[in-house]
Parts: structure tokens; C-alpha cells; sequence
């Protein structure tokens, strides 16, 4: 068993708004979450789940309202976005890269876990195929590829769009398990899926951006 997340700390989200195009995707979105929860985004298509997704990763800026880690704004704290581990609809992958030289890439880019790049390979069952330009991969190789950077750092705060596109079953019954262990560990999560999840056991907060009320 890990040890607890040291830098895990009350996420809170304050009167939130979001245009596009001079319309308002959402506004007045207000929400909170604490280490060891998660926070399951839900919303019809166009109501602004990646929008907001990217707005908690400091990918785009909000129109109003302010996010705060702790109890300070993280406009000014770069350790807040460095601390995030987030995976989007895209892949996020180096088509050009070796699958172990796309792991490497990601261990550099964040607060680095002590598990080995080799562990990894063998962990999502791609030990095999460590040498093969990732382009060569599969749709699902990739999904696995692009999840595994969650095992290649120690961030507590994990935001996933759409985790489980394209994996098969075993698969999806493998990373679910990592993200219990990383609750367990006092982490975050915030994601959204049209797939069905097991998250039994976890203490979940469900936050409908359609209608912008917790349920």
C-alpha cells in the first residue's frame, strides 16, 4: 500500500461561467471536493463538461469566478496545475514515440511515482510492444497508454474526460481498481463517462452541469 498523498488539499469552485461565441455555456457553477472523493461530472452533450475540465487544468481561463486549492486562488499557485494528472478525449500520446519513451515523457512532466516504467509496461500489457512507435498501437493500446501516466506520477488531483473509450472490459476493471487505490490514498478525482463505472465503496458527489445541482 502507498502512503498518503502529502499535497492533497479542499478543491473549491466559485461562481463559474464559461461563454462561447458570446453565448453562455454555463455560469454560477458552484461546487466543492475534498481528498478522498470523487466528483462525477454529468451533462448533456454542448452543456460544458471539457470546458469546464479544462478550465479546473489551466488549459483555458474562466469568464467569472474563481478556483480555489486550499485556501488560496490557484491563478497564482503553479504547483495546484502541476499536481494534476488529466486525461482528455484526446490521447495526449506523441504519435512518433516508442510506447516506453511516451511512458518517460510523461514521468518528466509531473511529480514522479517510484513505480518503474518497466512495472507499468507489464501492468496495462503493453511490456511487450515497449519498442513499437505508438501510431502502430491500437485505439484501446492507446486508451491504456494514455492512462497509464496516472501509475507514472504521484499527483493527487486526477481529472479524467471519458476515461474508458475503446477499453475492453478487463481493462476497464483495471484502472477502476487503480482509482480506489488512489482514493484510498486521500486523492481526488473529478471525470466524466457514458460508460458504467464501479465506483462502490467510494464516497461520490454527483454535479449535474445541465441543471447545476448537486444530487
Amino acid at each position: 500500500m502507498k502512503n498518503q498523498y502529502v499535497y492533497s488539499k479542499k478543491l473549491e469552485v466559485k461562481n463559474l461561467s464559461c461563454f462561447r461565441n458570446e453565448q453562455i455555456l454555463f455560469s454560477e457553477v458552484n461546487f466543492s471536493l475534498v481528498p478522498g472523493n470523487v466528483l462525477f461530472l454529468q451533462g448533456e452533450n454542448g452543456s460544458g463538461k471539457t470546458s469546464l475540465l479544462r478550465i479546473l487544468c489551466g488549459f483555458r481561463l474562466a469568464d467569472e469566478g474563481e478556483i480555489n486549492w486550499g485556501d488560496k486562488k490557484v491563478s497564482g499557485m503553479p504547483e495546484y496545475f502541476q499536481n494534476i494528472s488529466y486525461v482528455g478525449h484526446k490521447n495526449g500520446i506523441k504519435d512518433e514515440l516508442s510506447v516506453e519513451e511516451n511512458l518517460n515523457l510523461m514521468r518528466s512532466m509531473a511529480s514522479v511515482s517510484d513505480i518503474k516504467t518497466e512495472n507499468v509496461l507489464k501492468e496495462i500489457g503493453l511490456f511487450k510492444r515497449a519498442d513499437v512507435i505508438s501510431r502502430q498501437l491500437s485505439a484501446g493500446q492507446k486508451r491504456k497508454l494514455a492512462l497509464a501516466r496516472l501509475m507514472m506520477t504521484d499527483n493527487s488531483f486526477w481529472i479524467l474526460d471519458e476515461p474508458f473509450t475503446s477499453l475492453d472490459k478487463t481493462s476497464v476493471g483495471f484502472f477502476e481498481t487503480l482509482i480506489k487505490q488512489h482514493i484510498s490514498r486521500g486523492g481526488m478525482l473529478i471525470l466524466t463517462s457514458h460508460h458504467d463505472i464501479d465506483l462502490s465503496g467510494l464516497p461520490v458527489q454527483h454535479f449535474s452541469l445541465s441543471s447545476q445541482a448537486n444530487v
